[in-house]
């Protein structure tokens, strides 16, 4: 497979899933647009490598996903640079745990910006482009929680499951002009989200940091182990593949058994 000449957005992309995304496509040929937070040196050190690996072009967006005139501002800083997007893939999230009666309310309403409202927005800012080149693929990294739910992640497991939803409208819409949308929903993968949320979850049910890996993250994954970054790249290039051309509208759970239980 060649992606040469496609252009692939991927929200939050400086580091962990996001970043692996961006590797991926761009070993296969694509113009890149990542964005994310963090340190700038590094940053443009991945940007440079992605460029060396694609041969094309990898532009960098420090855009605030949250706010939706920051999103309208990304998506044309990409089409004024290649004149769309060709591939998007909403991955930017955030975490919170928390129980219901203690949530903060600008947990809850941050979750929900990041990890839903921001995919609707680049989705929707997206499918003009794609259905003019009569090809396109969203992705949404979901969540093992877009499709069932842990106690104290109220925000994020709502979002998650609006999130499929979103996916599911956005496929049969789009169903006769060559886009394919689709979630892609990890269990637990070693990334800075999945560690930041350790103290938390250990203060939530006063457990020790081992008793949160092994007895909650873990145990909810047959096998016993983490998902890699890798795992869940490969998956979004086979769904940007040709031979996926009829796989819309589905959720594919990357996630060591977790809802197979």
């Amino acid at each position: 497979m060649t992606l040469t000449g496609k252009t692939a957005l991927i929200t939050g992309s400086t580091s962990g899933i996001g970043l692996a995304y961006a590797k991926a496509l761009a070993g296969e040929g694509a113009n890149v647009v990542i964005n994310g937070f963090g340190d700038a040196t590094a940053i443009e050190a991945e940007r440079v490598a992605l460029e060396q690996a694609s041969g094309a072009k990898a532009l960098y967006s420090g855009h605030d996903l949250t706010k939706t005139d920051e999103i309208e501002a990304m998506m044309k800083q990409a089409a004024d640079a290649f004149g769309g997007v060709d591939i998007l893939i909403n991955n930017a999230g955030v975490q919170h745990v928390a129980p219901i009666e203690e949530f903060p309310v600008d947990k809850w309403n941050l979750i929900i910006a990041l990890n839903l409202n921001s995919a609707f927005h680049t989705s929707r800012l997206a499918v003009p482009y794609m259905k003019q080149k009569k090809w396109g693929r969203i992705i949404q990294t979901a969540s093992a929680h877009s499709l069932t739910a842990s106690p104290f992640k109220s925000a994020y497991v709502t979002a998650k499951h609006g999130l499929a939803g979103l996916t599911k409208t956005i496929a049969l819409e789009t169903a006769t002009f060559g886009i394919t949308a689709n979630c892609i929903s990890p269990g637990y993968v070693w990334t800075p989200l999945v560690e930041g949320q350790i103290p938390d979850t250990m203060k939530a049910r006063n457990m020790t940091r081992e008793q949160v890996m092994n007895d909650v993250l873990l145990a909810s994954q047959p096998t016993k182990q983490f998902v890699t970054v890798e795992q869940v790249a490969a998956t979004a290039l086979f769904l940007c593949s040709d031979a996926a051309a009829n796989i819309t509208g589905a959720n594919i759970s990357v996630d060591g058994g977790w809802t197979a239980q």
